[in-house]
This record gives C-alpha cells, structure tokens and sequence, in this order.
C-alpha cells in the first residue's frame, strides 16, 4: 500500500551565541546560543508506492549558504521523515542530534543550534557543554516580540557562502591559540546571556547592547565575515536608521539582520534593495518539525 509522509521544519534568526556551540569551544569552555525559529522551512517528503520503491526528496525555502541554519534544518526534515512518528520533546531532541550527527559525517563543521531551532521551534536559549545541550528556559513577554517583528529587518545579500570553509579557517587559528580569537569567542558567549536576559524584559537597549557586542566578537575572530555588509550598512548605523545589526550564520555573505529605528524600517529596506539585497519577510515559528503522514 503506498505511502507518503511529509516533514516540515523552520530555519532560525540566530540572535547571539553563535559559533560558540561548536567544538572544540563547546569541550574548552562552554558554549551559550540564543535563537528563534522562523516561518520560512524545508520540507521533505518520503514516498513509498504500491511496488515498494522508495524515494526522498527534499526543497527549502531559502537558499542554502544564506545564514538561516538551512542545512541544520533540511536535515531534521529528513530525519523527520525517515522516522515518521510523532515527535514529543525526547523524539525531538532525538532527531536534532541525529540530524548533527548526519551532518557531522558529510563533513560539516558547525554546531547544534540550526538543528535544535528546526525541530523545536520558537525561542530558544541554549547551552552546549561538551557533546550535550541543554536547554535553558527562556519566556520572552509577548511585547518584546512584538517589537523585532516590527522593527527588524532580514535581508539577503544574495552573496552565497559555505559556512564549513569559514569555520575552518577561525577554529585553525583558535587550536593555534589565536588570543584574539578567544577573547572574540568569549565576547560572543557573553552577549548571549545578556540577549537572553533583553529578551525575557523587553530591556530594548539590551537587545541593542547585545547586538553590538555580537559585532565587536564576530570582527575579532575575522573581520572579513563582516565585509560584504558594511558599505550598505554602516552609512545606515551613522544616519541612527539601523541601531543594530548583526550577520546570520557564519558570516561572509547570506543574510543579515537590521534593527531600525522607530519609523524606518521602509527607507531602510528601500536602501538594501537599491543595493541588490532581497527582503526575507518573517514570522516566529513556534511549532518546530512538523509530520504528516498518508
């Protein structure tokens, strides 16, 4: 009898922590991340027909290489569909680490933050000790998303990247104990647990606070990551259009995320699309992997 299940999981805005889940940071120190889970997923789809055969395939709504964690989540996808059961919170931890460990042996060198957003979805505050993660509790008030969804801006440069090639290069130079690096790493983990803590209050110059100390440890570990962004951004920063920002993902290209300020969120897209960048258009996601079955 044919058969056909279809899993569904969100990719994620990384607001602060990132690069900080990945070994050998997360054996050395300790890594802390803060996401959410965006409404833009990749699907896929297990077939089996009448004769037995069967077929996988998979689409994603964004670009792989734009920053979003579209590798993290095309993979809990297709762990979601392979398994095709119901997912409760055990299934869905489950399925993140196998969807890493997946990864792990393509050769992938990243963290587990892209893969705990897709299958869980909404915020999430996450800590990495070691190979384990756990999650932290994290309850933003109702006004403080709100806000981000009014204020900020995701954008896609439209230049692609592969986040492996630039994970190589900065966890070389940490294993050769680059100071920099590590100081850059630290700056990153810290700004984590204040973005947490913005969050759950509405504390909006935190998130701000936050954001920029984000950029001050991203320009430590490799200022290039953040060089295809600046000659649209920074006259936006001076102007006091964007208060914050802060590139997705690795870096290097792929998306970014403005924070504008009050009133000019339509001048700053107009500026990005003169430039060529394409306005990714969101919404929290809070239900994570998804599976249905005929």
């Amino acid at each position: 009898m044919a058969r056909k299940v279809v899993a569904r999981a969100p990719v994620r805005l990384d607001f602060a922590g990132g690069w900080t889940d990945v070994a050998p940071y997360t054996h050395d120190m300790g890594g802390e991340v803060v996401n959410l889970a965006i409404n833009k997923y990749a699907t896929a789809t297990l077939e089996v027909d009448d004769d037995g055969i069967l077929s996988v395939s998979y689409t994603c709504e964004v670009p792989v290489g734009s920053g979003l964690g579209t590798t993290g989540a095309i993979n809990v996808a297709l762990m979601g569909a392979i398994k095709a059961l119901e997912v409760d919170d055990d299934g869905r931890k489950a399925l993140a680490e196998q969807a890493f460990q997946f990864e792990a042996l393509l050769g992938n060198k990243g963290g587990r933050q892209d893969q705990w957003a897709a299958s869980h979805g909404g915020w999430n505050h996450l800590m990495f000790m070691q190979d384990s993660v756990e999650e932290m509790p994290i309850s933003p008030i109702p006004s403080a998303t709100k806000w981000l969804r009014r204020q900020l801006v995701v954008v896609n440069s439209n230049i692609s990247h592969v986040s492996g090639d630039l994970h190589n290069e900065i966890w070389r130079r940490y294993n050769d104990g680059d100071e920099e690096v590590k100081d850059g790493l630290m700056m990153i983990r810290l700004a984590a647990r204040g973005m947490a803590k913005a969050i759950q209050q509405d504390r909006r110059d935190e998130v701000i606070r936050s954001l920029k100390e984000v950029c001050k440890g991203v320009d430590l570990l490799d200022k290039g990551l953040h060089e295809p962004f600046l000659g649209v951004i920074e006259p936006l920063i001076q102007s006091k259009e964007v208060l914050a920002w802060k590139a997705l993902g690795a870096g290097g290209g792929g998306c970014a995320m403005l924070l504008c300020n009050l009133g000019k969120r339509e001048s700053v897209e107009k500026v990005c699309e003169a430039a060529g960048w394409s306005i990714v258009e969101w919404e929290p996601d809070n239900d994570g992997l998804t599976i249905t079955s005929s």
